[in-house]
């Protein structure tokens, strides 16, 4: 039997159960109900509290797959950045490679792409970012994290086709409270951070948060002997909330950060007979270092307003971005343009890459009081987006790299211009949304929710017409779905709930940057549009979670069966440079997760999950020949297995063991599934002391403690980005009590 064949029979099994369970309950429903509530304050289990439906629920009694971390988990786990809460939750992978700003997250099989969208709406605090290049920053003083997977259109909106990620920061105190913490590790690791929390008023509370890292390296330029995944980071964030009576709050938050580090480290792997995306061998060795800057403020501000049994609330929320990169350009050699290795003056240039974006948004909610059988929420959200990005491209000369932001350089000395393209981007988005629970009995709801989406996108060509005919030209694309999601939520058995849900999502298409179509045409590259469209994705879930406070047991399963529309995928053409966004027409994902955590002994937690996704295209007009093949980016499996050791090694510190591994299942980079990555196994550990008085710890870490060498990226045709060596380090951290 196929593992499409079982997954299908599995998911028929568990919604004939759920049928079943449901017809039992309508008959013994009084019965039932006396076993719904389980008593979890004289257990060991913690009532875990999400917001994922935009109310705080148990996590239980949610209708949908959800991985959290909590404030805890966080510190045990030494989630210090996105990669490090993706790696843990299945089904989900992120790739970190080209700059800060870039990052592909997978989740159940929906990808991000270059200059496209995130496949999951990122929300802090309650705020959705705006722009992906938000996303990748470091992690400090937070207290949940949320991850919550299929489509969540009907709530987040036009880009959380994938899922939703709500990551809430620590809230200010009406105590004096606070931290500091020190991390020194090798590569030249040195990282500090901290935060006070306190009154200003009896109605004003305050949280002021900073971090500072700088990092030298590990990964080596052979040619130039220099180290080239250096990053430094500066980050400072304020939040302020006020509560001058029992209906009325404002929560202020302001956030500044400021990256540097290398960017464009690939290797063109045929210079060194490779083709391989598990050929490790060839290193990078450009006669440039790749440089990247990125500086990211945004503000955002929270009303709420208790109007009887109705909260009304208001977010307006400002974000402004810019990132410049720069590195060598294809083939990525140690040769200037006059020595290429494809004849003289033939590629082997330099490049540069500026973004600019700013936008400002404003969403109305109204939200129905939590006591009631039937509970609603109803809203509208507005969003205006300005991005300018450009691409350079230049002879190398051997004098470095100029930095161009909004204009072509002109007789330039350093590198001359052979290829620069630059837009204007206008978005203007609007949605309606709403939201109906109702407890149809005891044991029983099912909720009803809806969202249209309208995303209007106008580009301006703003390259002179030296480099782009094109120059001036003004086009215009307005993409809009309605997303609807209906769950129902069984909760009538001892220690188990069961859920189903159907839901749609929807991520906006939108330009190439003008001209690309027809220069991928030059290259070989035939079918490629300026425009691509909009993805679509339906989904139909079901799943139980079962929990059991008296041997501190849960665990979480689910089968989902997913068909995708026009899924996004870039085309990366290295004798341009060029980036271009195409469509797979069709795809199939059909797949489950399982995770657990357990106590074995009052001393030892054991946990883990399981992913699996089994993807297929469909159709794909750009090549045919694809059909039947796996869909990009979407690994076959993921694995976490950890265990938590817990003792008292010295007298007055409790010590806490952490050991865990990962295994990515085998991918493919590409439709034409050319050279997939095989699995790969990563290990995580930390070992913590934490003093009985909560003010002292000390942590020792490691991550990829095996030191595993793999391709974090492969791109078709052979341009490979290594991933990070093996990093360890140890942490100092003192409470203010």
């Amino acid at each position: 039997m196929t593992i499409y064949s079982k997954v299908l029979t599995v998911t028929s099994l568990l919604t004939a159960s759920l049928v079943s369970f449901s017809l039992q309950a309508a008959e013994n429903e009084s019965q039932e109900a006396d076993v719904k509530e389980t008593d979890l304050q004289e257990n060991s289990m913690e009532v875990i509290e999400v917001t994922s439906r935009q109310r705080k629920e148990n996590i239980q009694e949610v209708p949908m797959s959800i991985t959290v971390f909590g404030e805890q988990d966080i510190e045990d786990l030494g989630i210090e950045r996105a990669a490090d809460f993706i790696s843990l939750t299945p089904n989900m992978t992120m790739v970190e490679a080209q700059n800060a700003g870039t990052s592909f997250i997978t989740i159940r099989g929906l990808t991000q792409v270059r200059n496209g969208e995130s496949p999951v709406a990122i929300s802090v605090d309650g705020v959705l970012q705006i722009s992906p290049n938000q996303f990748n920053q470091d992690l400090y003083d937070i207290a949940q994290i949320e991850i919550l997977k299929g489509p969540q259109g009907a709530l987040y909106g036009r880009n959380a086709i994938g899922g939703a990620i709500n990551i809430t920061t620590k809230a200010p105190t009406d105590e004096l409270t606070g931290y500091a913490e020190l991390d020194i590790g090798n590569g030249g690791l040195k990282a500090l951070s901290g935060a006070v929390s306190g009154p200003m008023t009896d109605t004003i509370n305050y949280r002021i948060t900073a971090s500072y890292k700088d990092f030298d390296g590990l990964i080596d330029n052979v040619y130039l002997n220099k180290k080239v995944d250096f990053q430094s980071d500066k980050n400072i964030r304020g939040r302020f909330i006020w509560e001058p009576s029992d209906d009325f709050s404002a929560d202020l938050r302001i956030a500044r950060g400021e990256t540097e580090g290398g960017a464009v480290n690939y290797i063109y792997q045929p210079l060194h007979g490779i083709n391989d995306a598990n050929d490790t061998s060839s290193k990078i060795e450009a006669n440039n270092v790749g440089e990247n800057d990125r500086q990211i403020t945004s503000a955002s501000l929270k009303l709420d307003w208790n109007i009887s049994d109705v909260t009304a609330g208001l977010i307006l929320a400002a974000d402004e971005l810019t990132e410049f990169l720069s590195g060598d350009q294809f083939p990525y050699s140690r040769n200037i343009s006059a020595t290429s290795p494809f004849g003289p003056n033939v590629f082997d240039g330099v490049q540069t890459q500026y973004l600019d974006t700013s936008s400002q948004s404003a969403e109305l909610r109204f939200t129905s009081d939590d006591d009631n059988d039937f509970r609603w929420i109803a809203g509208l959200y507005y969003l205006q987006t300005d991005r300018f990005i450009s691409s350079f491209n230049g002879l190398d000369l051997g004098k470095g790299i100029p930095r161009v932001e909004k204009t072509p350089p002109i007789n330039d000395d350093i590198s001359p211009a052979t290829v620069f393209l630059a837009d204007n981007n206008n978005n203007q988005a609007y949605a309606l949304f709403a939201q109906f629970n109702y407890d149809l009995t005891d044991t029983q709801e099912l909720s009803v929710s809806g969202r249209y989406d309208s995303d209007t996108r106008e580009q301006t060509n703003r390259a002179p017409v030296k480099f782009d005919a094109n120059s001036g030209q003004v086009r215009e694309k307005t993409f809009s779905k309605f997303q609807p999601k209906v769950s129902y939520v069984y909760t009538g058995l001892p220690n188990i709930n069961l859920y189903a849900n159907f839901s749609e999502g929807f991520r906006s298409g939108g330009f190439n940057q003008s001209g690309v179509g027809a220069l991928a045409a030059t290259a070989g590259l035939e079918g490629v549009s300026d425009l691509y469209k909009a993805e679509e994705s339906s989904n139909f879930e079901v799943g139980i979670k079962g929990l059991y406070p008296d041997i501190s047991t849960r665990f979480n399963a689910s089968l989902f069966n997913t068909s995708i529309d026009n899924q996004h995928y870039f085309v990366f053409i290295g004798s341009l440079g060029a980036q271009v966004l195409t469509n797979i027409d069709e795809v199939s994902l059909i797949g489950g997760e399982f995770d657990f955590k357990t106590s074995v002994h009052e001393n030892i937690d054991l946990f883990g999950s399981f992913g699996m996704t089994q993807s297929e295209i469909k159709a794909y007009s750009l090549n045919p020949g694809d059909v039947g093949n796996k869909a990009p980016y979407v690994p076959e499996y993921t694995i976490n297995f950890g265990t938590q050791l817990h003792a008292e090694l010295f007298s007055g510190w409790l010590s806490t063991l952490t050991l865990d591994w990962e295994q990515r299942g085998k991918q493919y980079w590409d439709p034409s599934n050319s050279s997939p990555r095989d699995a790969i196994n990563l290990v995580n550990a930390r070992l913590g002391f934490n003093r009985d008085e909560g003010d002292w710890s000390v942590n020792l870490w490691a991550k990829n403690l095996g030191n595993e060498e793999y391709l974090a990226e492969w791109v078709l045709g052979g341009f490979a980005h290594p991933a990070q060596e093996r990093t360890f380090g140890i942490e100092l951290r003192w409470n203010m009590e």
